[in-house]
């Protein structure tokens, strides 16, 4: 009886030093709901809002020009119809100029805004891992099974990495 108290008793107390603090987080939500990325998102769209305004208007006329080439494009001449598939591989080609410069101008702003916030968000990743005492951080996606609730401290991270910065 003695033994099985002593062995009780040892795993009460050495219990804490195998059961790991495990938390989640979902850095990229973190990141982008920081002031820094609604700022970097503000300025990209400054940059590149009158190319996307472009690209949708154009986008809105190769439709209306296709439809019409569907429509009427047995009835249309030779002529008309060259012309009007002119005009849509003019469009088109402009479409997708301005697509690729909107897409180029996205990966380099993220680029250049992860490159900066990188060290800021390990910073606060590693004040609110200290704060809880986690020692296992896993992010939503990788979690397959859990038999209790994880905390969250994506919300607590944007928190942290707001108050640096």
């Amino acid at each position: 009886m003695r033994k099985r108290i002593a062995v009780a008793a040892l795993l009460i107390v050495t219990a804490p030093v195998y059961a790991a603090q495990v938390a989640v987080l979902d850095w990229r939500a973190a990141l982008m709901n920081t002031d820094s990325a609604q700022s970097s998102l503000s300025r990209l769209q400054n940059e590149v809002g009158t190319q996307q305004r472009q690209a949708k208007q154009l986008g809105g006329e190769l439709k209306r020009l296709q439809q019409r080439l569907q429509s009427e494009g047995d009835v249309l001449s030779d002529a008309q119809r060259q012309e009007l598939i002119g005009e849509l591989q003019q469009k088109g080609s402009r479409f997708e100029t301005l697509r690729r410069e909107v897409l180029t101008a996205q990966q380099r702003s993220e680029q250049q805004f992860l490159e900066r916030a990188e060290p800021t968000l390990e910073k606060a990743v590693d004040r609110v891992i200290e704060r809880h005492g986690i020692d296992v951080l896993v992010e939503p996606q990788g979690v397959l099974h859990s038999s209790m609730d994880l905390p969250n401290l994506t919300d607590e991270v944007t928190q942290e990495f707001n108050a640096l910065n």
